[in-house]
């Protein structure tokens, strides 16, 4: 019988929102029993974010399929004495509260590890937990424009621009499913847990990429450029008769071929355009010449004839797209997950891929609030 990469491993879900839901969903998907504590009354504060249908969240469920929902109340003793009784049956625990707030009320790392010392205690926040600002609110769109991303996205000269996901909370989520698995992995050779300590802050520094290794050669930092790559030309959107189409040339030789398939063979050995710096370093010659000539295509025909010469170009998709996407749904990327009153909701796949994880097109419905309080009580000896 297949076992999943996860399976048998328990994960205390504390958390609600984005981040740790979207970090405890991916334990989930690789088979991890996902056991979510609410709040009683209003549980998870996106249980009331929208779009909605029917009056429940599609956020929420996207967020915790195949969760199980109880409720538990910190401020209760009582509750606070079955939470420490669950913890000493978990392996891993996710919490985004802001930083001393579990530790105030007896339910931190220090006190959680001398009940079940081999405790994955994994934290995200938005600044960490220590350092000079780690009580400092934050939320997604704060660490986008502190961290730099804002500040090289966009046009050059425009207003500063949010990407358009919750990138700062959905890498933090990212960053700290890698720490709780390598921590799980640390625990098989040594017999100990620990603590996994995730920033927002941090983590959105982590995926700058060039433009840290810019600003530090260059000494001026980097503003926005738009779809264009910093360093690679060309490699960015260009507008076709009827639809925008990206093209991305990495290396010389696919310039060669890309000017050979577009009638163009004298920019191959043009000076200005022979190699890749030199084509970036006259890019505000080059551009123009190249958007005029791909202005002529219909961006299907174009399309068509870059593959055909193994020029690497794609489209500018909106979503209703993504769904009849052939290479997605081989992919198994939308999945469906059950839910009891909608029927089947559609939501993004795991794009984690394993021989020993059977991706499935359908995922267990999102839990109603509490709504696996009695069998997990019973299930691990709690009144």
């Amino acid at each position: 019988m297949e076992q999943k990469p996860l399976e048998g491993i328990k994960v205390l879900d504390l958390t609600r929102v984005l981040a740790g839901p979207f970090c405890t969903m991916l334990l989930g998907d690789l088979g991890g029993e996902i056991i979510k504590v609410e709040r009683p009354g209003t549980g998870d504060d996106a249980r009331h974010f929208g779009p909605f249908l029917q009056g429940k969240s599609i956020y929420f469920i996207s967020l915790n399929r195949g969760k199980k929902s109880i409720t538990l109340d910190f401020k209760d003793e009582q509750d606070r004495k079955r939470l420490k009784k669950l913890v000493a049956c978990c392996d891993v625990l996710v919490e985004n509260f802001k930083p001393g707030t579990l530790d105030r009320m007896g339910l931190g790392y220090e006190q959680f590890a001398e009940i079940n010392p081999g405790l994955i205690y994994t934290s995200l926040s938005g600044y960490g937990h220590w350092g000079p600002e780690s009580q400092k609110a934050a939320y997604d769109m704060i660490v986008q424009g502190r961290s730099g991303i804002m500040s090289i996205t966009g046009e050059p000269e425009g207003s500063p621009v949010r990407v358009g996901v919750s990138i700062g909370d959905i890498s933090a989520a990212l960053f700290a499913t890698i720490g709780i698995n390598a921590a799980l992995l640390s625990r098989e050779r040594t017999g100990q847990g620990q603590r996994v300590d995730v920033a927002m802050f941090d983590s959105m520094v982590a995926i700058l990429e060039n433009a840290i290794a810019r600003y530090f050669v260059e000494g001026q930092p980097p503003g926005p450029l738009g779809t264009r790559h910093p360093s690679i030309t060309p490699f960015e959107a260009f507008q076709t008769r009827d639809e925008w189409i990206i093209i991305a040339i990495g290396n010389d030789s696919l310039w060669a071929r890309f000017c050979r398939a577009l009638g163009q063979e004298e920019l191959i050995d043009d000076p200005r355009f022979a190699t890749n710096s030199r084509r970036t370093d006259n890019y505000e010659q080059l551009q123009p010449l190249l958007q005029d000539i791909i202005g002529t295509y219909r961006a299907g025909d174009l399309s068509e004839l870059l593959e055909k010469n193994g020029i690497p170009s794609g489209p500018i998709n909106s979503v209703d797209r993504l769904f009849s996407d052939l290479q997605l749904k081989a992919r198994n990327m939308l999945v469906n997950i059950s839910d009891p009153d909608l029927g089947q909701v559609q939501a993004a796949g795991n794009p984690i891929k394993i021989s020993s994880l059977s991706d499935l097109d359908y995922r267990e419905p999102a839990p109603e609030l509490g709504e696996h309080t009695r069998e997990i009580m019973e299930k691990y000896g709690l009144d």
